[in-house]
């Protein structure tokens, strides 16, 4: 979990970035969210269609698949090699995490549902380490810390991908 140092680090470390580029970390963070959903959304469609054999339900699910589409195209700029379904499926990987930590949170097991939500936190990140080129060149990283050419030390946060 975060602790309050985590947090005044993130800020300052935002204010540094900010100093130097535009940004809007929530619009990209609200629409990779809604991304999520949309992900979950194709499955639920897909399982309803064999539930119940009525292919308007796989109609919706190419609605809902183009919708995906051009949205993450948003959030994924640099698509080399496998990053687009790499990208598809840490955010994937990442709501069905949090949505079983949910659930086993709500059953009073709090433990498993914490060791849940921090692998799906994990996994988030990873997805912003990814597709991520204003803090970081396209090289390996540690994704919660990197050094600058200054030798400071930056926390990972997602940057808008309109100021690159």
């Amino acid at each position: 979990m975060a602790t309050e140092l985590d947090v005044n680090n993130l800020i300052d470390n935002v204010d540094k970035v900010t100093k130097r580029r535009e940004m809007d970390l929530s619009t990209d963070a609200d629409l990779s969210i809604g991304i999520m959903n949309l992900i979950n959304l194709e499955e639920h469609l897909f399982f309803t269609a064999e539930e119940t054999g009525k292919d308007e339900y796989l109609d919706l699910l190419q609605e809902v698949r183009e919708m995906r589409i051009e949205l993450l195209k948003k959030i994924i700029k640099e698509s080399e090699g496998e990053v687009w379904c790499i990208s598809k499926h840490l955010l994937t990987a990442s709501m069905r995490f949090m949505e079983t930590g949910t659930k086993l949170l709500g059953e009073g097991n709090k433990e498993e549902a914490k060791s849940l939500f921090e692998k799906s936190y994990r996994l988030y990140l990873l997805f912003w380490e990814i597709n991520s080129r204003t803090i970081y060149p396209s090289e390996a990283m540690d994704v919660s810390e990197k050094e600058t050419q200054d030798n400071e030390k930056i926390v990972f946060v997602p940057v808008c991908k309109e100021s690159l």
